[in-house]
C-alpha cells in the first residue's frame, strides 16, 4: 500500500468521525442548534472523504456554508452523558501517569515512522494516533464501542475552531503563491539600513512573530517571511542559513503563543477545559513570549555571524 492511499483512508477515517458526530448531534432533540449542528459536522466529514473528489468550486461554496453556521453561531455542543466526577478521580488515582503513556506514543510512533520508514511523518502522526487509541482502551479498560461516543463528544467539545488549523495552513501557500513575499521585501528595503545587520535580525524576528500572529501558523509565515526579509536582510549580509533559518522559525512561535490564530494551541485548549475567558492561554503566555522574543533576536545576532 502506498503512502497516498495511506492517507486517503486517514482522511477517511477523520471523516467518518465527523459524520457520526453529525448524526449524534441531529439527534438530540434536547439541543436548539441540532441542525445547524449536525450540517456542520456532516459537512465538514463530507469535506474529508469526497474532497479531493468533487469540484473545488463546491468544497469553497460548502466552507463558506461552514462559515455562515460558525458566524451565526448556529452550532453547539450535543447533550452528551459523561460519567461522575467520583469516577474520574477513581480512575484517575487508579490508572495515574499511565494515562500519559498513549500520549507521549503518538509522537514516539510518528517519529519512528517519519525516521526509519517512507512512509513520512504524516502517516506516522495517523498510525501513532490509531496506536495511542488501542493503548488507551488498554489502560483504561474501556470498551470499544465507547469510541465513537467519546470521540464525538470531545470534537464537539472543540467545536467549529477545530477547521481553523487547516485553513490557516491552506492560506500560507495562498500567500506565498501571491507573490505576498516579494512585495514584502521591497517594502523593507526602504525601511531596514543597508548593512545594518543587528537591524535585519530585529526586524526579521519581529516580523516572524507578528505574520506568525495574523497567519496562526510559523511554517506559513516562514516561506513567506524568510523570502521577504530573512535572506535579502540577514542571509545575504552573511548570516549563516542553517542557524537563520532554525532561530526564524522558533521566532515566529513566539508569535503563536499570542494568537487566536494558533486555535489548536491557545483557543481549542480553552474549550476543551471550557475556561470562562476564551483568551485566558494567550494571556498567560504573553510573560513567556515577549522575553523569548528578544533571547531569539541575541541569538541570531551572536550565533549566525
Amino acid at each position: 500500500m502506498d503512502v497516498k492511499m495511506l492517507l486517503e483512508l486517514m482522511y477517511i477515517l477523520c471523516g467518518i468521525i465527523l459524520l457520526i458526530s453529525g448524526v449524534y448531534s441531529f439527534l438530540d432533540k434536547s439541543n436548539p442548534k441540532r441542525i445547524g449542528s449536525a450540517a456542520f459536522w456532516i459537512i465538514f466529514g463530507f469535506l474529508f472523504i469526497g474532497g479531493p473528489h468533487v469540484n473545488p468550486s463546491i468544497v469553497g461554496g460548502l466552507l463558506l456554508v461552514m462559515g455562515v453556521l460558525s458566524a451565526t453561531k448556529s452550532v453547539s455542543l450535543a447533550s452528551f452523558k459523561t460519567s461522575t466526577e467520583e469516577f474520574r478521580e477513581k480512575q484517575a488515582h487508579k490508572i495515574g501517569n499511565m494515562l500519559f503513556v498513549p500520549a507521549g506514543l503518538i509522537g514516539v510512533v510518528a517519529f519512528s515512522i517519519a525516521q526509519f520508514t517512507k512512509l513520512g511523518g504524516l502517516v506516522g502522526l495517523g498510525i501513532g494516533a490509531i496506536v495511542a487509541l488501542i493503548v488507551t482502551m488498554l489502560v483504561t479498560k474501556e470498551k470499544f464501542d465507547k469510541i465513537p461516543y467519546d470521540s464525538s463528544r470531545i470534537l464537539q467539545q472543540m467545536g467549529p475552531t477545530v477547521i481553523l488549523p487547516q485553513l490557516l495552513g491552506s492560506l500560507g501557500s495562498v500567500f506565498a503563491k501571491a507573490g505576498v513575499g516579494t512585495v514584502i521585501a521591497g517594502i523593507m528595503g526602504s525601511v531596514v539600513p543597508e548593512g545594518n545587520i543587528l537591524a535585519g535580525v530585529t526586524v526579521y524576528c519581529l516580523a516572524m512573530a507578528i505574520f506568525t500572529m495574523i497567519m496562526g501558523n510559523g511554517f506559513a509565515a516562514f516561506a513567506v517571511i524568510t523570502v521577504g526579509i530573512g535572506y535579502p536582510f540577514v542571509i545575504a549580509q552573511g548570516g549563516n542559513p542553517a542557524v537563520v533559518g532554525a532561530l526564524g522559525l522558533t521566532a515566529g512561535f513566539c508569535g503563536t503563543l499570542l494568537t487566536p490564530m494558533g486555535a489548536n494551541f491557545n483557543i481549542v485548549p480553552a474549550s476543551i477545559l471550557e475556561m470562562k475567558n476564551k483568551n485566558g492561554v494567550i494571556l498567560k503566555q504573553i510573560g513567556v513570549a515577549v522575553p523569548l522574543l528578544i533571547i531569539h533576536i541575541g541569538l541570531m545576532y551572536f550565533l549566525a555571524f
